[in-house]
């Protein structure tokens, strides 16, 4: 098993215990291969789900660029309710989980496809 299959793995564990939902292992490969190299890298694998600069590149990189949203507040609503979801006191918030929640709480999944 490569080391990115590993990490999609334990992504789909952490969407099936931490946040109660059965992944879509399809969108979530995809995803997780759009994450690119900092799925390995220790601290760009996660996001900081305090820190409000970590939260604004989350909007702006993934939710405007990638998934083509315009601006509103509904995009960090929508990036709360991700990391309440995922847990506020789970330490690791993985990039890639929360990516594949907002793609799946936008309908975007055609981005992927």
């Amino acid at each position: 098993m490569s080391k990115r299959d590993e990490l999609i793995a334990k992504y789909a564990d952490d969407l099936r215990n931490k946040c109660k939902m059965e992944p879509d292992m399809a969108l979530l490969t995809k995803v997780t291969i759009g994450c690119g190299p900092a799925i390995y890298n220790a601290d760009s694998s996660t996001v900081a789900g305090t820190d409000p600069s970590e939260l604004e590149t989350v909007k702006k990189n993934f939710l405007m660029k990638k998934l083509g949203l315009a601006d509103s507040p509904a995009l960090m609503e929508a990036i709360d309710a991700v990391i309440n979801t995922y847990g506020k006191s789970e330490r690791n918030k993985y990039r890639a989980v929360i990516y594949y929640m907002l793609t799946k709480h936008f309908s975007k999944e055609s981005v992927y496809a």
